[in-house]
């Protein structure tokens, strides 16, 4: 049975991803002894933070033998123009083909843009021959767009997605935020299929780090359901004093895949909340 387990392990951390900050980046020399060569990292792109140095983070990564794929949030993004811009400096400085598309943590727009649906109406992914695009998905919902929690709205919005990857020649998927239900996870996952909506889904999960730090992100992320699982363990004193890994919630949905539930996962994206070489390590011991 553990050895099952081991390898079903394995299997769902074969291709994963993870995320970084360009000023964490910038505090790594060596980035080659954490993360395989051929990873794919997201780069992201919150409030706050230059373009440029999302270029220079890119660019390093790019060298170094990654998968790039740097944030693109419509409500940072001030005109069309301004979108083109980036897309041309990554495309021809960086050697970037991949992006996740989003709306962004803004609540009101800086310009023009306001979700991930108006930046791929620009046509300009398409036209700088992007090989592939992510989009968030909610599994717990999103109540900044769904306020009454009917999710009513994404649905929507990730059905007009789902048309859009049929049209289109470039590769799509759902990349999540960050949970810690399997269960509502896979339900999720089993729903879209049965809406019609087929892109891949890549589930997030939280990497090692403190309980404490993990739940003051899970209230600030808008995390849901799932919270209660944390804030479960954290009434278990003999947890509360051990960080946080996601080896149990990785366990449950290996489990549920292997049993034939949510047949669309098709990875795992790694949120580095307690710092990148602790994610990293863990990957080490657990993805071989």
């Amino acid at each position: 049975m553990l050895s099952q387990w081991l390898r079903d392990m394995s299997d769902i951390l074969e291709d994963f991803s993870i995320e970084v900050m360009p000023r964490t980046l910038a505090k790594v020399d060596c980035l080659e002894t954490l993360l395989p060569q051929g990873s794919r990292v997201y780069v992201a792109h919150i409030e706050g933070v230059e373009f440029q140095d999302m270029l220079v983070t890119s660019k390093r990564l790019s060298e170094a033998g990654y998968r790039v794929m740097p944030h693109f949030p419509a409500r940072i993004v001030s005109n069309v123009k301004t979108l083109e811009s980036w897309i041309e400096r990554y495309v021809g400085e960086a050697n970037v083909t991949e992006a996740l598309l989003l709306a962004g943590s803004p609540t009101k727009p800086c310009g023009d843009l306001a979700d991930s649906m108006q930046l791929m109406q620009t046509g300009l992914f398409e036209k700088y021959r992007f090989k592939r695009l992510h989009i968030a998905g909610h599994p717990e919902g999103n109540k900044d767009i769904d306020p009454d929690g009917s999710g009513e709205k994404v649905r929507r919005a990730l059905a007009w997605k789902q048309a859009y990857a049929d049209q289109c020649n470039t590769d799509m998927a759902i990349v999540t935020q960050f949970a810690f239900d399997a269960h509502a996870v896979v339900d999720w996952a089993d729903m879209l299929l049965e809406a019609g909506i087929t892109m891949p889904v890549h589930v997030g999960l939280a990497g090692p780090t403190k309980l404490q730090t993990l739940i003051k992100f899970a209230i600030a992320c808008g995390v849901g359901p799932s919270l209660k699982i944390l804030q479960k363990r954290a009434a278990d004193l003999t947890k509360l004093l051990t960080p946080y890994e996601p080896t149990e919630m990785l366990g449950d949905l290996s489990h549920l895949i292997r049993e034939g539930r949510a047949e669309n996962i098709a990875g795992i994206h790694f949120f580095p909340l307690g710092g990148i070489s602790s994610t990293a390590a863990w990957l080490k011991q657990h993805a071989a």
